[in-house]
Order: structure tokens, then C-alpha cells, then sequence
């Protein structure tokens, strides 16, 4: 018997990008080095290793985030337990716009991601960082 999908990741990103913040890679731009901003890759470590990523963004897999927030999870990180704004992105969007749906419905706030992701940052020739090494 064949899986019956109800729901497809397409409707999933829809539904969340009505629900969440949206900034463009302008407004990205402006606060990269803003002290009231962090910024979170949701890419793949290979992802950042071959592109580069955002500078100054802070590396959390999309696998891990839930985990990283939830004050009680024992894989807690302290940089989701400050009173900032978080910023998300990954290649196209995609995953940013759920995972920023998912830290909204866990109580982070304020939250938001940026359209287009690091493809549309990469094409507006913005600063990039190797993280090659």
C-alpha cells in the first residue's frame, strides 16, 4: 500500500509564511551587525562549507533547532535565551520559513526570515564568509 500525503511541504511553507515575518535581504543587509539581531544558517555544514555563509551568522542545522531552543532539552544552546531578534535563513526559504514558524510556536520571539534566503543574499552581492577551513 502506497502512502497518501495529506499535506505537501508546499502548503506547509505557504501556510507558515502567512503566520510569520518576512524581511527582505536589504533589511538583512542593515542588521547584520546590529547587537539586537542574531542571525541563524539553518544550511547544512557542507552547504556553508561550498557557498560561505551570511557574516557573523550563527550555524544551527534545521535538524537541531527545536532542540537548541527548548530551554529544557539538554541540547540547549544560551544564544536562543536572549532578548533579541532571530533571523533565520537557509538556501531558498524554504526551510527558513517553516523553521521560523516552529520557533514562533515554541514562544521565540520576535523571529523572522529573510525571503529569498542566502541564494538571493549571494545575488544582491553581499558580504560572504568562507567557512571553508
Amino acid at each position: 500500500m502506497t502512502q497518501t500525503i495529506t499535506k505537501s511541504a508546499k502548503q506547509m511553507i505557504a501556510e507558515a509564511n502567512k503566520d510569520i515575518n518576512t524581511i527582505t535581504v536589504e533589511d538583512a543587509r542593515k542588521i547584520i551587525d546590529s547587537p539586537d539581531h542574531v542571525i541563524v544558517d539553518l544550511r547544512d555544514i557542507r552547504e556553508l562549507q561550498r557557498s560561505g555563509k551570511i557574516p557573523g551568522a550563527f550555524s544551527c542545522p534545521r535538524g537541531m533547532l527545536e532542540f537548541w531552543i527548548d530551554p529544557e532539552s539538554p541540547y540547549h544552546k544560551d544564544i536562543f535565551n536572549q532578548n533579541k531578534t532571530y533571523v533565520f535563513y537557509c538556501a531558498s526559504a524554504w526551510r527558513s520559513a517553516l523553521s521560523t514558524k516552529l520557533a514562533q510556536d515554541m514562544g521565540l520571539s520576535p523571529v523572522a526570515h529573510i525571503n529569498g534566503g542566502f541564494t538571493a543574499w549571494s545575488k544582491a552581492n553581499y558580504p560572504i564568509e568562507d567557512v571553508s577551513k
